[in-house]
């Protein structure tokens, strides 16, 4: 497949990683000589130096033949011309844009998109993938990562193991026998920073990070045996009132549990424009790392202080002063990469990287075969994947353990129509069912071959 990927900033060097790495011919364009250098150069990717939005350094990037561009430049108005001029000069059959703006994503305004308006297939926006990941968190507590599957049927939930873990130490088969009727797999552990898949007769220890696939009746029950309370969040704290934090502030808002949530945002005109959107949500102006301003919000008796401003080190700072004064968890958005190995250190609960959440949803759109859901784990370490097994896929009609899956591989659940099962090796997997795997980067592209590509799936 032939890619023209537009900016190469955090996101649209990852995708070009992950395309490349699956040998899809890509190309990276940019205004900056120095992004586009650096992308050369450590990647098997062609790049090109200009605006995105040109036909000329379109043309140049190889346009005529792409099967796919993506947008995902700092512009909006860059974005969305570029996928125009893609379309209508170059004759570009799938074209994802990047879209931060909210008002070009009002439901009003949909008609913007047609293909005979603006012909973008997919927009994507990084705010609400964001604020959907924040909700994620708030919804598991005790983990530092989790993500939705199956129409919420079972969840990713990566969870840190601490001394008071009760299995630790036991082979992972034991667990099988311990808890036969727990539907929860272990499908990676990141042990001294590297991830892997692990074999039935692995054991777990202290700091090592674990990912569970677990059906979500069972979540609670899984938290438990990896000794993680799961206590009901009931009042929580938003720092920022931008895009992201007024979207999960409604979210909240219109959940039936009627948690309790406040905002404290900096910025006056922010702080009205969220006072106006929302309806019971009390709006603090002022600065969230004033230890005053925390306090008449009590910060002691909040369940959660979730820092969503745009600056890294704010989010830090204030979510280790949140915890310092006696809040119970603390979840923050890190847009740097480099600064997530600090989140243990601080006692920050979790975080949420934007760029991630960003990846997996164009990669959820590009995949090959009938691909309905990807994450993107850690640091682009691995990927969990729900697809439709296609008839021609080597997989249709075997068994779990006659599928050569490649060793950094392991499938976590089957939906077989209306149900969902836990695989063991006799579970036949049948044209039409939906998988769910976990998968090493390094396997994806096996894992695709498994799922047999086609074309007309693009």
């Amino acid at each position: 497949m032939k890619v023209i990927i537009c900016g190469a900033g955090q996101v649209g060097w990852q995708i070009a990683r992950h395309l490349a790495g699956e040998r899809n011919d890509v190309t990276v364009v940019d205004s900056n000589a120095e992004l586009v250098r650096r992308a050369a150069d450590t990647l098997d990717v062609q790049g090109v130096v200009g605006f995105a939005s040109h036909p000329d350094v379109l043309e140049r990037a190889g346009a005529r033949d792409a099967d796919l561009i993506i947008a995902a430049t700092y512009s909006d108005e860059v974005n969305m011309v570029t996928c125009h001029v893609a379309h209508s000069i170059f004759g570009v059959t799938r074209k994802i844009a990047r879209l931060r703006a909210q008002s070009y994503l009002a439901p009003k305004y949909e008609s913007l998109f047609r293909r005979d308006q603006l012909p973008i297939d997919v927009v994507i926006s990084p705010e609400r993938e964001v604020a959907e990941a924040a909700l994620q968190r708030l919804s598991a507590p005790s983990t530092f990562d989790t993500e939705s599957f199956l129409g919420g049927k079972v969840q990713l939930l990566g969870i840190a193991l601490e001394q008071d873990c009760p299995v630790l130490n036991t082979p992972l088969r034991q667990l099988t026998d311990l808890f036969s009727t727990l539907r929860a797999m272990v499908v990676g552990v990141r042990r001294d920073g590297r991830l892997f898949a692990p074999e039935p007769g692995d054991q777990l220890f202290t700091e090592d990070q674990i990912y569970v696939f677990a059906f979500s009746e069972d979540v609670n029950r899984t938290l438990e045996i990896f000794g993680k309370t799961t206590k009901k969040q009931e009042r929580i704290i938003i720092v920022g009132g931008g895009n992201v934090g007024l979207a999960v502030a409604r979210e909240l808002e219109a959940r039936t549990d009627r948690m309790r949530a406040k905002i404290i945002e900096r910025d006056r005109a922010t702080a009205e424009r969220a006072a106006d959107g929302l309806e019971r949500t009390i709006v603090l102006n002022g600065d969230g790392m004033s230890a005053e301003l925390l306090e008449e919000a009590n910060i002691e008796r909040a369940d959660a202080i979730l820092a969503v401003t745009d600056d890294d080190k704010t989010n830090i700072l204030v979510s280790v002063r949140a915890k310092q004064a006696g809040c119970k968890m603390a979840i923050c958005l890190v847009n740097d990469p480099t600064l997530v190995p600090l989140m243990a250190a601080v006692d920050i609960d979790a975080y949420i990287n934007p760029r991630a959440t960003t990846v997996s949803s164009i990669l959820r759109h590009i995949r090959h075969g009938r691909v309905r859901a990807i994450y993107s784990v850690g640091d682009a370490e691995g990927e969990a994947i729900e697809a439709q097994i296609l008839g021609s896929s080597s997989m249709a009609g075997k068994l779990v353990r006659e599928i050569e899956l490649p060793e950094g591989a392991l499938i976590g659940a089957v939906q077989k129509g209306d149900r969902i099962i836990k695989p063991v090796g006799d579970t036949k997997i049948d044209e039409g069912d939906v998988v769910l795997l976990f998968a090493l980067a390094k396997d994806v592209p096996v894992i695709e071959r498994l799922l047999q590509v086609s074309v007309e799936f693009f």
